[in-house]
């Protein structure tokens, strides 16, 4: 398959208690925005999944996004990205996100294509091969 707009990738997810803002330092048991926000990526990579050139890999590179509504533990969120726009360099991905009830994320999410090799090198020269630096 090659990159194209209109591409799709959906994702559902049942949120769990490991989801929930109670893990990010909020005491309100609902679905977290940076879980909320990584699985609004993982719908964008499912997107284009099995569309990258060999040796491509896509990095996050922008959220224009909004949290509009709580969804409680145990409930299923289900996610939509679609390829709006591209570039050679650049991927932007239409994202929405539904707990069955109403709308609960709207906005853009843009990736970056990368060279994998490339990429892995520059981590390397930072001294991060093996872990974080000290």
């Amino acid at each position: 398959m090659q990159l194209k707009l209109g591409l799709t990738g959906v994702l559902s997810h049942e949120v769990t208690e490991s989801d929930l803002a109670t893990r990010w330092r909020n005491d309100v048991p609902v679905l977290a925005t940076p879980v909320l926000l990584w699985l609004a990526e993982l719908a964008c990579m499912r997107a284009i999944d099995g569309c990258l050139e060999p040796g491509a890999m896509t990095l996050g590179y922008g959220h224009s996004v909004r949290h509009l509504a709580p969804t409680p533990g145990g409930w299923t969120v289900q996610i939509e990205a679609e390829l709006v726009d591209m570039t050679d360099k650049l991927l932007a991905f239409e994202v929405r996100a539904s707990d069955g009830r109403e709308t609960v994320l709207e906005g853009r999410h843009e990736r970056a294509v990368v060279d994998r090799e490339r990429f892995l090198s520059r981590i390397e020269r930072k001294g991060c091969a093996g872990g974080m630096a000290t």
